[in-house]
């Protein structure tokens, strides 16, 4: 047998067991890098179109400049109101989300199992089912409530816990049956109470589950379009979401230059919160399903 013949079925035999595993990941790759940089390519050129048939001909950074200074959208308010929404609702769904598996996985109270059921059977119907029933609470809340009505910051933040609560609850709550009670026996022999336990104790252990919800919260509601479509009515109000639609939602005018700047400039800040965040990714979201 020749050195040809050897060195052909070992480059077979190394096909078949690992080298169709490294061409689909390459095709996988591919699959996901191209259209960023093809975005990321239109947003450099001065057409204005989609058209772009060669990736970065051009290096055009007047579309970040018009964006940013452009009285007719008002991008940079856009930002606030998605960065103000998206973070004041990362950070209350997580709080309450971790109150409500604590007491689920801590405490032995009546009705603890049929509530963690609901959790489950709640999740089980779209988001979409609701948003007929949204708009009329909010609609009838301007009347009473304004501060909470439709066209409110406030408004979409209520609406956006409680979509996030239940998935979330129920994601902490098998991470957090993860910490040993016997720190919590050990705690309560030292006069600790329940709220020292959970403030002190607790919240440190799972912080990895913490920073995953508080990612996946924020980076779900700062891309929502739906939702924030039918509360707000203004430009002034818009989120990323909504306002980068307006920039493409006329037939006659769609400014897909200034349409993929918009998007590269609201997707930096989360790619840096994910990587910054990536350690607690992870464990994060594999520690609950250890036990549950």
């Amino acid at each position: 047998m020749t050195k040809e013949t050897i060195k052909k079925k070992n480059f077979g035999r190394w096909s078949k067991q690992v080298g169709w595993k490294y061409l689909v990941a390459a095709i996988m790759i591919v699959y996901a890098i191209f259209p960023i940089l093809y975005i990321l390519s239109t947003s450099l050129t001065d057409m204005g179109g989609i058209e772009n048939k060669t990736l970065f001909g051009q290096f055009y950074l007047g579309n970040y400049r018009d964006l940013l200074a452009s009285k007719s959208y008002p991008y940079r308010t856009w930002l606030w109101n998605t960065f103000f929404i998206a973070s004041l609702t990362a950070i209350i769904s997580v709080f309450i989300s971790a109150c409500a598996a604590f007491a689920f996985s801590r405490l032995r109270f009546k009705g603890r199992r049929p509530g963690l059921l609901a959790l489950i059977l709640v999740q089980m119907f779209p988001s979409v089912l609701g948003l007929v029933a949204v708009y009329g609470i909010l609609s009838a809340l301007t009347d009473y409530i304004p501060a909470i009505g439709l066209g409110t910051k406030w408004g979409l933040i209520l609406v956006y816990l409680g979509g996030s609560l239940g998935a979330g609850t129920y994601l902490m709550y098998g991470f957090f049956n993860t910490v040993p009670k016997e720190l919590d026996e050990a705690a309560k022999i030292d006069g600790a109470t329940h709220t020292q336990i959970y403030f002190q104790i607790i919240l440190r252990l799972v912080s990895p589950i913490l920073a995953v919800m508080g990612l996946l919260s924020f980076i779900g509601t700062s891309s929502d379009y739906v939702l924030a479509s039918i509360v707000f009515n203004k430009s002034s109000q818009y989120t990323i979401a909504v306002g980068l639609g307006t920039l493409i939602s006329d037939p006659f005018s769609k400014n897909w230059a200034l349409f993929s700047a918009g998007a590269i400039i609201a997707a930096t800040p989360i790619v840096i919160l994910f990587i910054s965040l990536q350690r607690y990714i992870v464990s994060g979201l594999t520690g609950g399903a250890v036990k549950g």
